[in-house]
């Protein structure tokens, strides 16, 4: 299975690069893992950054977009999720993380699922670990390894 995250900036802090190197390191042993960081744009133009976000995903890819006004699941209902797309032959999903202004609603329409992690807005630089350590947990899950509790 292929996973990505497309998102935009770049972590500046080496303890975030670190958090997510580690998560990314780890999920080597159950997909082939990447991410993909597009330039924040200097005039908080959403149209552009959603540009840029189009550009990195591929249109074989289910896409997953975060957004607060989207659905909630729990850490069992994503493994479930991903587990189920890999039995639909879907392997290929691809996260989006937009900027701090939101994601153009070119983005929002090409989302096949918008998933919210709360109401409250976090970091796009702990969000990306945030998602890295749920994409790992969902494939612990799946295998029915200890991690998860």
């Amino acid at each position: 299975m292929n996973v990505r995250i497309v998102c935009v900036g770049k972590l500046k802090e080496r303890y975030w690069r670190e958090a997510c190197a580690e998560y990314a390191k780890r999920l080597g042993a159950y997909c082939r893992f990447s991410i993909v960081e597009r330039r924040e744009s200097r005039s908080d133009d959403i149209e552009e950054e959603g540009r840029a976000i189009l550009e990195a995903i591929s249109d074989r890819t289910y896409v997953i977009t975060c957004e607060i006004g989207g659905r909630r699941m729990s850490s069992e209902q994503l493994a479930a999720k991903i587990e189920a797309l890999a039995l639909e032959g879907k392997s290929d999903i691809t996260f989006v993380i937009g900027g701090s202004n939101g994601l153009s609603e070119a983005v929002r329409r090409q989302s096949d699922l918008a998933l919210s992690f709360s109401d409250m807005t976090f970091p796009h630089q702990l969000m990306r670990v945030i998602l890295t350590e749920q994409i790992y947990r969902s494939f612990k899950i799946i295998r029915h390894e200890k991690y998860h509790k």
